[in-house]
């Protein structure tokens, strides 16, 4: 455990020495509180759409962060010839990718954690109150689904060899997921077999990941989602996480290093 922190805490030092958070974070500041600034609509309108940019802006923001900070981190370490000291340390592979996955998590964490606290000051200036349970069951879900989003990036950095080609793939993957997981069942009604079969099982099989995005229910202030449900949810990303972490563990101690 020891070295899986240790791994863990250069992960995320080196992500916030790198520009990428303070980048977004600013662009998510500027354009939220531009908007904010402009008064087209009614109060409670402004307010809504003020709180449906910012969100959205804060999870292409979270995506961005997570993918790309996961998908350099074992290219980086061959190329730079870093990884024969480490793994001679010793620290073993899979030691290796749960520290890799536990430092791009909890980095993926602290940075939503500053997103939603400014997205907190700015819709509790406007409407003068603070639904935390609803921001708070936002944050964690946000959170655990990053959490597959790492696994399965950490995934691709081992199948696919440069991180270009594996954050492209994991961003489209991940926002085809989100925009179609949910229609795909209703596609496969309109094919023929075998096709049919086809298409439900990639919908059984994939991570659904739109379930974690419960954005509406902050904007329009609808209340918290049953604890069991949120916890269920939780559960259902740790297993995903933990079926493509397993996944990439697998495959890290069958691949070759030169």
């Amino acid at each position: 455990m020891n070295n899986i922190l240790a791994v863990a805490n250069i992960v995320i030092k080196e992500l916030y020495r790198r520009k990428d958070f303070y980048v977004l974070f600013i662009l998510t500041a500027v354009i939220t509180l531009a908007l904010g600034s402009v008064n087209f609509f009614g109060e409670d309108s402004v307010v809504r759409y003020l709180k449906e940019i910012c969100l959205l802006l804060i999870w292409i923001a979270g995506l961005v962060i997570a993918i790309t900070t996961t998908a350099r981190q074992i290219p980086a370490e061959r190329e730079h010839r870093t990884i024969f000291p480490l793994l001679a340390k010793p620290v073993s592979r899979n030691q290796l990718l749960f520290g890799k996955f536990l430092g791009c998590w909890l980095a993926s964490g602290m940075a939503l954690l500053l997103f939603y606290l400014f997205f907190s000051v700015v819709s509790g200036a406007r409407e003068h109150e603070l639904p935390l349970g609803a921001y708070f069951q936002a944050l964690t879900l946000h959170w655990f689904m990053l959490g597959v989003v790492v696994a399965m990036t950490l995934l691709g950095s081992i199948v696919f060899a440069a991180p270009s080609s594996n954050n492209t793939i994991t961003l489209l993957v991940t926002v085809g997921i989100l925009l179609l997981g949910r229609q795909l069942n209703k596609l496969a009604l309109q094919l023929s077999e075998p096709l049919q079969t086809i298409v439900y099982g990639v919908y059984y099989a994939i991570p659904h990941l739109e379930l974690f995005d419960v954005r509406n229910l902050v904007i329009h202030n609808w209340g918290t989602i049953p604890w069991l449900i949120w916890l269920a949810a939780l559960g259902y990303a740790a297993v995903y996480a933990a079926i493509f972490l397993g996944a990439a563990c697998w495959c890290f101690r069958r691949k070759a290093l030169n």
